[in-house]
């Protein structure tokens, strides 16, 4: 039992540390480098500012390799309470969302090659250049849409194996549903209907915050040893 509560705590630490360094590149980078529907601005931004381009580049691939870990922290506390949710877990969270980010993170690297002024790219002249790496940009932008798709299925099943295992409080995990539902609708949402993007994003993004509870719990708490005691003389 001190074993699995172990377990517990370097998931929450895992999940910790994945969640600090995530919104720099995802919302503060994007936010101080992109000027919607000027190519030139956001162009002469990047040259001037490439250095916050690559720590953008670093805050997203860093949570990437982090969560790797903690997707197979979570897998070995709760392989005992079904198996089938906790692989469905590991496929969809670590799987299938980090190589697409990986991928996605390209679409920034290009941009600052195609605004770094190199001799083979002298052919091209500046607008052209400018049009393309904002266009790499956005592309990024919409990679990042798509991967939302997994990062909210892999809430589900893991959603699930709170509720189901009895040694973590089922509100935790009706919560991580509810945050999934969120990464859904605010991605198709953006595919779909992007007229609505904004509008459907301020009440997706309070839904999110349903996944933060379980982080301090893993952390703090770790597991409820009297209900995991009791789990174990059930199965025994």
């Amino acid at each position: 039992m001190n074993s699995t509560k172990k377990q517990a705590r370097v998931a929450g630490l895992l999940y910790l540390v994945l969640a600090i360094p995530a919104p720099i590149g995802l919302m503060y980078v994007p936010s101080k480098l992109i000027v919607s529907g000027d190519a030139t601005a956001t162009a002469d931004r990047i040259r001037a500012s490439e250095s916050l381009l690559r720590i953008g580049i670093a805050s997203e691939l860093f949570p990437q390799i982090i969560f790797i870990f903690l997707v197979l922290a979570l897998y070995r506390l709760f392989k005992a309470v079904n198996e089938t949710l906790a692989q469905q877990m590991v496929i969809l969270g670590a799987l299938v969302s980090v190589p697409i980010v990986f991928l996605n993170v390209l679409n920034e690297i290009a941009a600052l090659i195609l605004v770094s002024g190199a001799d083979f790219l002298s052919v091209f002249d500046k607008n052209h250049l400018d049009a393309l790496a904002y266009l790499f940009l956005r592309l990024h932008k919409q990679g990042i849409i798509v991967v939302s798709i997994f990062w909210g299925l892999w809430l589900f099943p893991f959603g699930m194996l709170v509720i189901r295992s009895g040694f973590i409080p089922r509100i935790l995990g009706v919560l991580l549903m509810i945050a999934g539902f969120g990464y859904l609708v605010s991605s198709f949402t953006s595919l779909l209907l992007p007229q609505y993007e904004k509008l459907v994003g301020q009440f997706t993004m309070v839904l999110n915050f349903g996944e933060l509870p379980i982080i301090f719990w893993l952390l703090i708490k770790g597991v409820n040893a009297e209900q995991l005691e009791k789990r174990a003389l059930e199965s025994a």
